[in-house]
């Protein structure tokens, strides 16, 4: 009896074990990706500080209204992604919801590649500094993490499970955390 009550426990036990390291690597991730795009964002302030006249020259080619209309994209997809990760909602509701927020991701890759055409002439003029060489890099690396974690969020749409929802949800709202803090820095200091 002894005996069966340890390997019950055991059994019990290493559910828990698995789901804590998987926790662990979840906010490892987060965490990661955070200070890489912090330190993007950081070497950007600095030298906006360094050529305030040449940065503040540069943003006005920028388009704050696609911003912000690709804001609005990623914080109701951000909502979307929410939705499934709710523990009452039905396995048919998750993968509605990852999709539409997969969708909304496309949608503000859409967005941002209509803004790039415009912008991408300026590039390589001397008299924007290192303004749009900084932008290209933090915007492009974002949007490599919202076409990515797009496409992730559909294969898990096809066959959810909890822990990959939890895990591509979390990370959604890290890279929505991104833009937000981006999003004034950028195109609104």
């Amino acid at each position: 009896m002894m005996m069966g009550t340890n390997i019950a426990a055991v059994a019990l036990a290493a559910p828990v074990e698995e789901e804590e390291s998987d926790v662990l690597l979840l906010w490892v991730l987060v965490w990661s990706e955070l200070v890489a795009f912090g330190i993007l964002i950081g070497a950007f302030l600095v030298m906006s500080a360094f050529e305030p006249e040449r940065f503040a020259l540069a943003r006005l080619h920028l388009s704050p209204g696609l911003a912000a209309i690709n804001t609005v994209v990623l914080l109701t997809s951000g909502w979307q992604a929410a939705l499934a990760v709710r523990r009452t909602a039905p396995t048919r509701q998750v993968r509605r919801s990852l999709i539409a927020a997969a969708l909304l991701g496309f949608v503000f890759l859409a967005v941002k590649l209509f803004e790039y055409a415009g912008e991408i002439r300026y590039a390589g003029e001397d008299t924007f500094s290192g303004f749009f060489e900084l932008y290209f890099i933090i915007t492009g690396f974002h949007l490599l993490h919202v076409v990515f974690g797009a496409l992730v969020m559909l294969l898990i749409a096809w066959r959810p499970t909890r822990g990959n929802v939890v895990l591509i949800t979390t990370l959604w709202h890290a890279i929505d955390l991104v833009w937000i803090v981006m999003f004034p820095i950028i195109y609104l200091a």
